[in-house]
């Protein structure tokens, strides 16, 4: 009797700890569905998204006392006139203005300024072509503000070239002739020509 009493203690025990019926994906809940295990819920959470890589600037940002940049002057030819009467000599100068943001600095001496003026097809007149004592000027541009040339270069209506410069010069043609002129400072061209007549 007591060895039979001893095998269903034993019995017993062995019940409660094995509990037949149970699954090893964890505890049945309410509802009579296992509960997740620990590995399970840690897998199922969303990964920490990344930050997408900053850009990297093209360019280092522009500062006050840079060289000016192309994208930021505007380089206006202008005349005193738009019509010459027999015996005017047109005089002709520049407007620069800087449409960037900062204060920024480019050579507007005589020595980098380049005035053509053309007709047609027809190149007539160059400022370099026979030009005397060119001189550097550096100047510092402020944003919206235009400079322009303190004294303009008088064009005696002859046609220029490098070979003419201590000869006497062929006229032009007049009577109501159209001519344009163009002008480049620094390496900074007019997008557009003035236009003017000579008569």
């Amino acid at each position: 009797m007591v060895l039979l009493g001893l095998l269903a203690v034993i019995v017993a025990i062995v019940l409660v700890i094995v509990r037949p019926g149970s699954s090893q994906g964890g505890e049945p809940d309410a509802a009579g569905t296992a509960s997740p295990s620990p590995d399970a819920a840690a897998s199922d959470e969303p990964t920490e998204s990344t930050q997408p890589p900053t850009a990297i600037p093209t360019e280092p940002t522009a500062v006050d006392g840079d060289r000016c940049k192309e994208r930021d002057i505007v380089v206006e030819p202008v005349t005193d006139k738009t019509v010459y009467e027999g015996g005017e000599q047109p005089q002709l100068s520049v407007t620069i203005t800087n449409t960037g943001k900062n204060v920024c600095v480019l050579n507007a001496g005589t020595k980098a300024q380049v005035f053509t003026i053309i007709s047609g097809e027809e190149q007539y007149w160059v400022s370099t072509d026979c030009q005397v004592d060119p001189i550097d000027a550096e100047v510092s541009l402020t944003p919206g503000t235009p400079i322009s040339s303190s004294v303009p270069i008088v064009w005696d209506r002859t046609r220029s070239s490098t070979e003419t410069c201590d000869t006497p010069r062929e006229s032009v043609p007049a009577g109501g002739a159209s001519y344009h002129l163009s002008v480049s400072v620094d390496g900074f061209a007019s997008a557009a020509t003035k236009q003017f007549q000579l008569y």
